[in-house]
């Protein structure tokens, strides 16, 4: 691990974990109207037009879940205002987005949102309570240094600035409570998702990862890496030490999966049976290395990798859903999937959807917690409204997962 001293800075200005634009206004969902980005080795994926306000669907007063009368409702305003802030502030631990602040804050309701956390909670744990499951397993929850953290809310937090679609982080609290909260919902397996964008990052962030880990019950061991001279030393260091899982973030990297300095890497995980969450869309923003062509000529090296595509590769649904078809190895992550927030910008196509439910064995449930604009119940019940049936929930929101971690 480097020494605490000597780990990298980065300046206020560049958030360390946050993906790069490819262009001067490629900001999400702008991006997807860049006529000069296309998709390697495939058509381009549908690029939806940021919806016009006149033209967008009514999200005020939107219920829950039909299968739950009563339950309690949010909203969403397109496209300016991303998500409406409802009910009451903490005053008395404020989060002023205007003003580029990021405070991180302690109170029962979200000071970006105004979502009662207690009766999101309750929703929560009354969704799987219904299934018969005797929890959740989220593989796609996001911990990391508090300064680290900071720089990535104030990406999130510029995007409305800039005049793209706002994204307030629901879940802005201090990790103590961020890690009370997901043991209030229920969920009882969880990940540490974090990740370098730069040479020198990643040893470091293991450290932290391992210490958060051992001191945080329900935490899958989770580990990162970049392509840099003794990568192949520190990732195997991280699996002795006992990492369950491993992120990659091609797009905030900026890196090739097919770097050679990776090769060890992705030999290492394949033979240990180490997941790696990978991060290999070209969601929010495209980047040099996005897509499912760098994936695809990785796994024709290294077919037993086990890869759980992130987002469900968004928006490149189809092609990553071939890789998952084609590789035993492969599954994919929810995250973001199907939420309102998320089909307003890079909606899944209805003619993959069979495609989808017959995969329902290899998609395990993902969140992005702490970093939605919506609270953690609007994705399962996102999930719930496919219509793919209790016992595909069932797998995807604990049985997967509990599979691939040996959870009990």
């Amino acid at each position: 691990m480097s020494d605490p001293s000597n780990r990298p800075t980065t300046p206020s200005s560049s958030p360390p974990c946050a993906p790069k634009a490819t262009t001067a206004t490629a900001r999400w969902p702008t991006a997807w109207t860049n006529s000069s980005w296309t998709c390697r080795g495939t058509s381009a994926p549908s690029r939806p037009a940021r919806p016009a306000a006149s033209a967008s669907p009514s999200r005020t007063s939107a219920t829950r879940s039909p299968s739950r009368p009563g339950a309690a409702t949010w909203s969403t305003a397109w496209p300016s205002a991303g998500v409406a802030r409802t009910g009451t502030r903490n005053t008395s631990c404020t989060s002023r987005r205007s003003r580029g602040a990021t405070a991180l804050c302690g109170s029962s309701r979200s000071t970006d949102t105004g979502t009662d956390v207690g009766a999101d909670a309750a929703a929560v744990r009354g969704f799987w309570e219904r299934l018969g499951l005797p929890g959740l397993i989220d593989v796609h929850t996001h911990f990391m240094p508090e300064r680290v953290l900071r720089k990535v809310w104030a990406y999130f937090d510029s995007f409305g600035a800039s005049g793209a679609v706002e994204w307030p982080i629901t879940y802005r609290h201090e990790e103590e409570r961020r890690v009370a909260l997901l043991g209030e919902f229920g969920v009882r397996a969880f990940t540490s998702m974090l990740y370098p964008h730069k040479a020198g990052m990643a040893e470091w962030l293991n450290g932290w990862a391992a210490d958060f880990a051992r001191r945080t019950p329900g935490c899958l061991h989770t580990a990162t890496f970049f392509p840099e001279p003794g990568v192949d030393r520190y990732v195997k260091e991280a699996v002795e030490a006992g990492a369950r899982v491993f992120k990659a973030h091609v797009q905030v990297g900026g890196y090739d999966p097919d770097d050679p300095l990776l090769d060890p890497v992705w030999g290492l995980l394949a033979e240990a049976g180490v997941p790696v969450v990978m991060h290999c869309g070209s969601g929010p923003e495209p980047g040099e290395h996005t897509g499912p062509e760098p994936v695809a000529a990785l796994l024709a090296r290294h077919p037993r990798l086990p890869v759980v595509v992130a987002h469900l590769g968004m928006p490149e649904y189809a092609e990553f859903l071939t890789l998952a078809e084609r590789y035993e190895e492969v599954r994919l992550d929810t995250t973001m999937a199907f939420t309102d927030f998320s089909e307003g910008l890079m909606p899944f196509p209805a003619r993959e959807r069979g495609r989808l439910a017959d995969l329902g064995g290899k998609v395990l449930l993902g969140s992005d917690f702490p970093n939605i604009p919506y609270p953690y119940v609007h994705q399962l019940e996102s999930l719930e409204r496919l219509g793919f049936g209790d016992a595909w929930l069932r797998g995807v929101l604990y049985g997967n997962a509990a599979r691939v971690f040996g959870v009990e």
